[in-house]
């Protein structure tokens, strides 16, 4: 199971750190990926982490201004989510994959969350 939080109300320009818990003892062998999804879009892959997080990948759009880490200790992974602008209001979703490949596609992942909302004024 996956529970996020950390969403809310940010003008553009602030920033959020976002949390996702994960249950289980086998979290550390999972590759976690955050998405998201905007009113009226597909769901859309923002950043991955390997399984020791030794290795992470970004979509272009957040390059720079987010940052994906993790803390197996606490099965927990996190979005830092900074320079926030008003095309980054979305809920956002974190998932866990066994997959370490093609893991920017959302098709490789087996177990997601409820999300939790991102909304950015400007």
């Amino acid at each position: 199971q996956l529970v996020e939080s950390g969403g809310g109300l940010v003008q553009a320009g602030g920033s959020l750190r976002l949390s996702c818990a994960a249950s289980g003892r086998t979290f550390r062998s999972y590759v976690m990926g955050w998405f998201r999804q905007a009113p009226g879009k597909e769901r859309e892959f923002v950043c991955a982490i390997s399984a020791n997080g030794g290795s992470t990948v970004y979509a272009d759009s957040v390059k720079g201004r987010f940052t994906i880490s993790r803390d197996n200790a606490k099965n927990t992974v996190y979005l830092q989510v900074n320079s926030l602008k008003p095309e980054d209001t979305a809920v956002y979703y974190c998932a866990a994959t066994t997959s370490s490949v093609y893991v920017t596609l959302l098709q490789r992942y087996d177990y997601w969350g409820q999300g939790t909302q991102v909304t950015v004024s400007s």
